[in-house]
């Protein structure tokens, strides 16, 4: 995982004097951005990146989502095969509009549901809606793509902590990603321009094409390690396993979209919905 960050650097950033500037959003290529990329949408957790997100199918009076991973939960990592939905949180998020300014500070109501078993994910229930977030502070969520990413896409990895974009190309994908005691399955591996650091994590991956996100950013191999914390490896369908020195990985989220359901209830039993189950 990239390891949360905490305290005094979160508090520079608050402060407008983080250790890293923000980096302006470029097209890998001629044909990459055919939308613009930018802060919009994204949040500052106390340790980590997330964003606002809604399915194809929210709706303006259901209560916003922010997504970010398993390990940034301000409980501590979830353990092999544990679950967390529905339990109390009154956790705050830094909103961010397109330029990396904070506009508004967000409060969960809830953790509507995480894990680091298969993906790892947090999704955090908000106390205000899509449509107050926007007429408040003119801020649109950002959308989940319902379909799995494609080798070559451009993609760009949006801190909302560091205030940093990163922007690279989906390599391929890890049938299984090993980190310690943490397995997951199908992750994005990216090209290596997408350097990703301590803080990232929970960032959305998006679509430089689209505007959708497709991912959220989680680890990759520091060391050179095998399958150690902070040193994933990947685990082919035969058992074999790679390691790759400074190459940086996310967990898919088109795999939530089926379990979300009106009022952004988080519904484990809808048809297509994957995700563990507790």
């Amino acid at each position: 995982m990239r390891k949360p960050l905490v305290g005094a650097v979160l508090s520079l950033l608050l402060i407008g004097a983080a250790a890293a500037p923000a980096v302006a959003s470029t097209p890998q290529d001629k044909a990459a951005a055919a939308v613009t990329v930018n802060y919009a949408g994204t949040v500052a957790l106390s340790n980590c990146s997330g964003s606002v997100v809604r399915v194809p199918g929210s709706q303006p009076n259901d209560p916003a989502l922010v997504l970010s991973n398993g390990h940034c939960l301000e409980t501590g990592f979830p353990g092999p095969g544990e679950v967390v939905k529905d339990r109390s949180s009154s956790r705050s998020f830094s909103l961010l509009n397109a330029s990396g300014s904070r506009v508004a500070t967000l409060r969960a109501s809830k953790i509507a549901y995480a894990t680091m078993t298969d993906t790892d994910i947090s999704i955090y229930q908000l106390t205000k809606t899509y449509a107050q977030i926007q007429s408040q502070y003119g801020i649109a969520a950002l959308t989940l793509n319902d379909a799995r990413p494609v080798q070559g896409t451009a993609i760009k990895v949006v801190s909302g902590y560091w205030k940093r974009i990163y922007s690279c190309n989906v390599d391929g994908f890890a049938y299984r990603l090993k980190e310690g005691d943490w397995t997951w399955k199908d992750s994005v591996r990216y090209t290596s321009s997408c350097n990703t650091i301590g803080g990232t994590s929970g960032s959305p991956v998006i679509d430089t094409t689209t505007g959708k996100v497709v991912a959220v950013n989680n680890t990759g191999n520091e060391d050179g390690q095998r399958c150690t914390e902070n040193n994933p490896c990947e685990v082919d369908e035969t058992g074999k396993v790679t390691v790759r020195q400074g190459i940086n990985y996310a967990q898919e989220t088109y795999i939530i979209v089926p379990c979300i359901g009106a009022g952004s209830t988080i519904d484990l039993t809808r048809p297509g919905c994957t995700l563990p189950r507790p």
